[in-house]
């Protein structure tokens, strides 16, 4: 990881066509200006990260559902030679 010390007002550039300003500093949090082609993706780390644990936990509910179906269809295998 690189590391810089950036006052408000000064960048740093990214490759070809990203441009991070800070434009403040209040307390503990930094204010950023991103400059990027509409094709990059800019979003919040903890959002990201938030998103992609949804998708996982999402991904699991088919898993979990087929698990209670196979259960029940194999207890009405079970069911069948019985006569009421």
């Amino acid at each position: 990881m690189l590391v810089l010390t950036r006052r408000p007002g000064e960048a740093l550039v990214i490759g070809d066509g990203i441009r991070l300003v800070v434009l403040g500093v209040e307390g503990e949090r930094v204010k950023l200006g991103i400059e990027a082609p509409r094709e990059i993706a800019v979003v919040r780390a903890e959002l990201l990260e938030a998103v992609e644990a949804a998708n996982r936990q999402a991904s699991r509910a088919p898993e979990r559902v087929l698990e209670r179906l196979k259960r029940a269809l194999a207890g009405s295998t079970s069911d069948r030679g019985r006569s009421g």
